[in-house]
């Protein structure tokens, strides 16, 4: 029997957690009703106790801990069910839901780093939960390039830093000439590029550039004028109506930012929700 299939955002302080001797995996494999994570959420009980992600707003981990040192007793996987429908009839959760979560005690560690490994690579894993007759595929985390104003560039990387995204900035100066994108990673699906210029000349070199990379999402700042001036640029240039389609403008959900934070936020957050869309299509 093929195992189900899940994908899911590589949470990698997690799966480096259960790499560790002694650390035991608890896994999201069942919700009934709603429910605050997604199926396949995972929570790390450390040899010493330590919790590392989380499955819910708080009321499982204790309990979940708990099971932990059973299950690290005697090395049985076993999956338990709280909220609607569980036995254990002194534990509901306060939504209402119904949850199964498969906690297992000797993981496969092996595979476990060669998965980090492969994540660090940025390329997408795969961990059997068998337990659950269960596969978990994880996506690469979230990554920015900015390119752009220092104030802008500056904003967006605390913010992404907050969040937990890899930023890579990029503020060009001087004139136009030479290998303005040297030291730059390589550009894949689950990387965005966001263009934060206000001398929009820059974006001659960097828009036809990001415009021909597989990134997810590529986006640039400014008004209405902006824009008609930089179609007219990309058309000069010759790039193609497929790819000017794909150049998100005004990038940033919030209309008319006037100050770097509000627009960092704004960017972010349209940002967040197309990588998010890449878990729900790729599911």
């Amino acid at each position: 029997m093929t195992p189900a299939r899940l994908v899911r955002s590589a949470d990698q302080a997690v799966l480096a957690a259960a790499r560790e001797p002694g650390a035991v995996l608890c896994t999201l494999v069942g919700i009934e009703g709603g429910f605050s994570r997604r199926l396949g959420a995972q929570l790390v009980v450390g040899a010493d106790g330590t919790l590392t992600g989380s499955l819910s707003d708080g009321c499982l981990e204790a309990e979940l801990a708990r099971q932990a040192e059973a299950a690290r007793a005697d090395r049985t996987c076993r999956t338990l069910r709280y909220g609607a429908g569980s036995p254990v009839i002194d534990f509901r959760l306060p939504c209402g839901a119904g949850v199964d979560v498969l906690v297992d005690p000797v993981p496969d560690r092996t595979a476990l780093r060669r998965l980090l490994g492969t994540l660090e690579q940025r390329s997408p894993g795969r961990l059997d939960i068998p337990g659950a007759d269960l596969a978990i595929e994880y996506l690469p985390r979230l990554r920015v390039l900015a390119l752009g104003a220092a104030p802008e560039v500056a904003a967006l990387a605390r913010i992404a830093e907050a969040f937990g995204a890899d930023l890579v900035p990029l503020v060009p100066s001087g004139g136009l000439s030479g290998d303005l994108l040297a030291g730059l990673p390589p550009v894949d699906p689950w990387t965005a590029v966001a263009l934060l210029f206000h001398e929009h000349e820059w974006e001659r070199r960097f828009v036809p550039w990001a415009l021909g990379t597989p990134a997810f999402l590529v986006g640039a700042i400014g008004g209405s004028q902006t824009r008609r001036q930089r179609l007219a640029m990309l058309d000069e240039a010759g790039v193609g109506a497929g790819e000017v389609a794909r150049l998100r403008s005004p990038l940033g959900l919030i209309p008319q930012t006037r100050d770097p934070h509000t627009l960092a936020l704004s960017v972010l957050a349209e940002i967040v929700r197309d990588y998010e869309a890449l878990l729900d299509g790729a599911a």
